[in-house]
């Protein structure tokens, strides 16, 4: 199987990708144990995509629950350095509505239980997170959207709060006095793990709903979003679609060297077992 270069992960109500030719079902060994499911890798205009649904085929696993660092490992491991991100949120702002869509650049990290980084048992690394969001990939995304029609937003911070509940009245408001954009419990733990993996990493955020701190809004439920999120995900397979012919082949970002100078364990002080475990993801800076 030649490389992959293209990574969608799909989320709540995208669990397959149409239009997909030459597809192949692949199972994923990772050191971090399973990702969410096989792999369904196939080609789109003529280059190489890895599509994983997030929770899994019939949405098996619920955030908290789901292992990050393998189903990241495991588009590395097909060669992918790009990885498109589709993802319900709620709006925290007035301007931003309902089947909207927003290209965030900026995450806040609100979860307590999750492992968001593929470093540890023997080997420190502190990788720059300032700017999390790939600028190119984003703006590719961003002018796809724009290109289908869609109305979309470029720029605004997603808040990733742990779930798997929606916010109380109260957090909603808080979150709103932080002056963030947009609510949503997946993404900020990909986008670490992604630089870590020197992988390219953009989100395409569908907004399904005000969240419950929006002035006479009710409160959310799954049932009030799934007709919103139908729409909306049609229009992300459209800006996916739109947007794989114009992602440039090479990569004219740092996220390619994003972990050139991260890592802070002497390289005679990393046990055998961590640099066998990791060898993917830091092999080109320590042998």
């Amino acid at each position: 199987m030649s490389e992959v270069e293209i990574g969608v992960i799909g989320g709540s109500g995208l669990y397959k990708m149409e239009g997909l030719e030459r597809v192949e079902e692949v199972r994923i060994d990772t050191p971090f144990g399973p990702p969410s499911d096989p792999f369904i890798v196939g080609e789109l205009k003529g280059r190489r995509i890895a599509f994983l649904p997030r929770h899994g085929r019939g949405h098996r696993v619920q955030p908290s629950d789901l292992n990050f660092r393998a189903n990241i490992y495991g588009m590395k491991k097909l060669g992918v350095n790009k990885i498109i991100s589709v993802s319900a949120v709620g709006s925290m702002k007035e301007g931003i509505h309902p089947r909207e869509i927003v290209i965030p650049d900026q995450f806040y990290d609100n979860t307590r239980r999750r492992i968001s980084t593929f470093f540890g048992d023997g080997i420190v690394a502190h990788v720059s997170l300032a700017d999390p969001v790939c600028p190119v990939l984003s703006g590719t995304l961003y002018k796809a959207a724009a290109g289908v029609g869609a109305k979309v937003h470029r720029g605004g911070v997603y808040l990733c709060i742990e779930g798997p509940q929606f916010s109380t009245r109260g957090e909603s408001m808080i979150y709103k006095s932080w002056g963030v954009d947009i609510i949503g419990m997946t993404n900020v733990t990909e986008a670490k793990l992604a630089r870590e993996a020197e992988i390219c990493y953009a989100t395409i955020a569908l907004v399904t709903d005000y969240d419950c701190g929006h002035h006479g809004e009710a409160a959310v439920t799954a049932d009030a979003i799934l007709e919103v999120l139908n729409k909306n995900v049609e229009t992300s397979k459209k800006i996916i679609k739109e947007a794989v012919g114009s992602i440039p082949a090479d990569r004219r970002c740092s996220c390619s060297t994003a972990m050139s100078n991260a890592i802070i364990t002497a390289p005679e002080s990393i046990p055998a077992e961590a640099k066998e475990r990791l060898k993917l993801i830091i092999g080109k800076y320590v042998k």
